[in-house]
């Protein structure tokens, strides 16, 4: 793993040199640059635009490397990287979009936050403090473009669209947004339309002098992986790499990786692009459309063998992935030529992320939710001219508790708001506290919808991942991520581990103890029972769909 990481040093050194040549700068001048001591220079007030895709995983940018960078490369979303920092080690404390959503909106982990699922997870509470309405209070011009997905009108913004249909996670295609409280059906491409309406507030709908704080959240590329219409046949023509853990047989975590529905076994006919019948309505529509998202349904065309069409399902499922990616890296690039073109670029701070990791075949698996990497790991980085060094990476544990101060903290915003989370503005400057984190706490509650993943916490340092999974089974997992960073080995009942084990053990309490959740497994598993409600009060065409698939009549 260190080595894996030195990798990248080197690399974004290159990569830093290579963008100050192509700007002018000689090859020289760019080994100074990425080399050279920094001084961290801070902009008064700075503006920010925070990007955050939905399911983007670091798998699919090639600023992180991976078997995809040179088929599916991603220049724009590179270019924030080179310019500034790429952090390998930012990590989801609850891997699934709505409670990662509510975590970074407050800096608090689920149990504070009263957000920990998606499903019968309820609203989001809009009464709580969160970080916009900080900004709002301070001065800054606050605006949300894109995907909400918590329910509740979002506070702290002087102006939103976001996504207001299937259950608000929106539609690729002309699709329905609230607009300051306004249903309006939009036409066009869901990924453009947001970045149509970031770059229209820009222009016209802010006070040119005063800072701003945009958020602009994709929808892409979340399920069900719909590219714009220019890039569905991107690969029709090649067959892209699988992943190396790809035919995993998840021996000895027979019980928990052995046991979901999220292997390439599960994906519908929606998913995997099959003609819809156009007399099917209501019912008899989701129930065609999700067929093959329960257990012994599998969709692939006829003639087919297992294993071919095992291969031909993650084939479909990659491309369309990548492709919707595409489009996100496109718009990315819009939203820089436009800071570039108005003078913008020299004093705005840019974060690009994600809700969480995701799983590229990796594992034979899609979605998230595990504490594993490809999971828990969230792609990250931020160009913050002036005080971030270009061209360097970071690999300290950070959190997406984190990013609520860290971003008051580099706008100069002082709160007397209590958070979980811990403001990392001194390692953006290239220096890490000695005492900071060394372990994330890990927490997800969700069971069985969606993809039966066992409720589990964890504790994840940079050597070792320990995990308890606990709901109806009481399985413990331990993976030393240097011996064994593909994860592929449970080492839980190695003897030669015994003392790392109670260590990481102790540690886990004390975090567990630190963020106010050291309770029973009673407690645990009373909250992945309860209804918290939905996150919608009327009923859409897509609101049923559990009902459908588990035979329930809906009231």
């Amino acid at each position: 793993m260190k080595l894996f990481r030195t990798y990248f040093k080197v690399g974004f050194a290159l990569l830093a040199i290579a963008v100050m040549s192509c700007k002018g700068g000689t090859e020289t001048e760019g080994e100074e640059l990425a080399m050279a001591e920094h001084t961290p220079v801070e902009i008064k007030r700075p503006n920010i635009i925070y990007i955050m895709a939905d399911d983007l995983t670091t798998q699919a940018i090639s600023a992180y490397g991976g078997i995809y960078k040179d088929l599916a490369p991603t220049p724009n979303i590179d270019r924030i990287a080179s310019e500034g920092m790429l952090f390998q080690d930012v990590l989801c404390t609850n891997a699934i979009c709505g409670p990662s959503r509510a975590a970074i909106l407050t800096g608090n982990y689920s149990n504070r936050n009263g957000y920990y699922k998606n499903e019968s997870g309820g609203k989001f509470d809009s009464s709580q403090w969160t970080f916009p309405q900080e900004f709002q209070n301070n001065g800054y011009q606050t605006s949300l473009f894109g995907k909400w997905h918590l329910g509740t009108e979002p506070a702290g913004f002087d102006t939103f669209k976001y996504h207001n249909s299937a259950g608000q996670q929106g539609h690729y295609w002309n699709p329905v947004f609230n607009e300051n409280g306004t249903d309006v059906k939009e036409k066009g491409y869901s990924t453009n339309l947001s970045t149509d309406f970031a770059l229209s507030w820009l222009k016209e709908g802010r006070k040119q002098e005063d800072p701003f704080m945009m958020v602009l959240q994709y929808k892409a590329p979340h399920r069900p992986w719909q590219p714009d219409t220019k890039y569905e046949d991107l690969w029709e023509d090649i067959e892209m790499p699988y992943p190396s853990t790809f035919n995993d047989d998840y021996a000895g975590r027979e019980l928990t990786a052995g046991d979901t529905e999220m292997t390439m076994e599960y994906f519908s006919r929606r998913d995997m692009k099959f003609e819809e019948p156009a007399d099917l309505k209501g019912r008899e529509k989701i129930k065609w459309a999700f067929y093959g998202a329960k257990k012994g349904e599998v969709v692939q065309p006829e003639g087919l063998s297992d294993e071919e069409g095992r291969k031909w399902r993650y084939q479909t499922y990659i491309k369309d992935y990548l492709a919707c990616v595409k489009s996100v890296d496109d718009n990315v690039g819009r939203v820089l030529k436009y800071l570039d073109d108005n003078g913008l670029a020299d004093n705005t701070i840019i974060v690009l992320t994600s809700d969480q990791g995701f799983y590229l075949g990796d594992h034979g698996f899609f979605d998230k939710r595990f504490i594993y990497e490809e999971s828990i790991r969230m792609p990250f980085m931020v160009k913050y001219p002036g005080f971030v060094k270009p061209g360097t990476v970071n690999e300290d544990i950070i959190t997406n508790i984190d990013f609520a101060p860290t971003l008051l903290d580099v706008a100069g915003i002082k709160t007397e708001q209590e958070m979980h989370g811990t403001s990392f503005k001194s390692i953006l400057g290239g220096n890490t506290p000695k005492d900071w984190q060394e372990g994330m706490y890990y927490h997800y509650y969700e069971w069985p919808y969606w993809h039966h993943v066992q409720p589990h916490y964890g504790i994840r340092t940079q050597k070792y991942t320990l995990a308890h999974f606990y709901y109806n089974i009481d399985v413990w997992e331990l993976y030393d991520l240097e011996k064994d960073p593909e994860q592929m080995n449970n080492i839980i009942n190695d003897p030669a581990y015994a003392s790392v084990i109670e260590e990481l053990k102790s540690d886990l309490k004390a975090l567990m103890t630190k963020y106010e959740n050291n309770k029973s497994l009673e407690d645990f598993r009373m909250i992945t029972d309860k209804d918290f409600g939905s996150i919608v009060d009327k009923k859409d065409s897509e609101t049923s769909v559990q009902d459908v698939l588990t035979g329930k009549t809906s009231k």
